[in-house]
């Protein structure tokens, strides 16, 4: 879609919130800042727009604004969603991108007919020292020369040690968790990690084993709860899924 981010807006800007394929029904609730959101119809897709704010700001009022109406899109079938802030110079120029892009939409689209996007994110747990320094001789060793001699740089090390292999298990943890997962998805996306998020990924599946992964979930958080603490999220709009080329008109 033609994107621009901008704190303020030429007159005939709309704000974009997503393509859905033609015969939706707008949305009911306002959009971003409170202004009516209408559809945009071009071969055989649609586009949710609503007239642009003078200052684009990601107040959480519009934030939640603009994820109501896509959750109202999304419920009546696939949808490609933009995300926050997604503007076009006027309606003339997104009618021709529907237009010239129609093909590579509507694949798109159908390719997220009766599907989900889930996000698992998981957290390192801190704890379990005792059973970590126990399976770990070179922790263990660690632990008994600072027994031995303590003193501030030796329980650092230690303490340090110890956190490191913290991670390392979450890691393990995390690996396995994906593998358990992932044969329920037909693709996935991984998000950013690091030394405490060491899981984020989405997952794209049939919207009828939801239940079943949610579960598949709860059973690895069963698993590994002393060692990572999971979290599902969704389902969402597809933002993970969408691929949004070729590149649009007039960008």
């Amino acid at each position: 879609m033609p994107v621009t981010t901008a704190t303020t807006t030429a007159e005939d800007t709309l704000y974009v919130y997503g393509i859905a394929p033609a015969g939706v029904r707008a949305p009911r609730r306002p959009g971003v800042d409170g202004a009516p959101v209408r559809l945009l119809t071009g071969a055989g897709l649609c586009a949710a727009v609503s007239d642009a704010p003078a200052r684009l700001r990601p107040r959480r009022r519009d934030l939640l604004a603009h994820q109501g109406v896509l959750d109202e899109l999304v419920a009546q079938g696939p949808l490609l969603p933009m995300r926050f802030g997604v503007l076009s110079p006027d309606p003339g120029v997104l009618e021709a991108q529907l237009r010239s892009d129609a093909g590579h939409l509507t694949r798109q689209l159908e390719s997220l007919r009766g599907r989900v996007e889930l996000n698992v994110k998981g957290s390192v747990v801190p704890g379990c020292f005792v059973e970590l320094v126990r399976r770990d001789q070179g922790l263990r060793e660690l632990a008994r020369r600072t027994r031995q001699k303590p003193d501030y740089e030796a329980n650092v090390r230690l303490g340090e040690a110890i956190a490191r292999g913290v991670r390392r298990e979450a890691r393990r943890a995390a690996r396995d968790v994906l593998a358990h997962l992932a044969p329920f998805a037909e693709r996935t996306v991984h998000g950013p990690t690091d030394d405490e998020q060491v899981l984020s990924t989405s997952f794209l599946l049939p919207a009828a084993d939801e239940a079943r992964f949610r579960e598949a979930v709860a059973a690895r958080a069963r698993r590994w709860g002393d060692r990572l603490a999971l979290g599902v999220t969704g389902p969402l709009p597809c933002y993970s899924f969408v691929d949004q080329r070729p590149a649009p008109a007039g960008r």
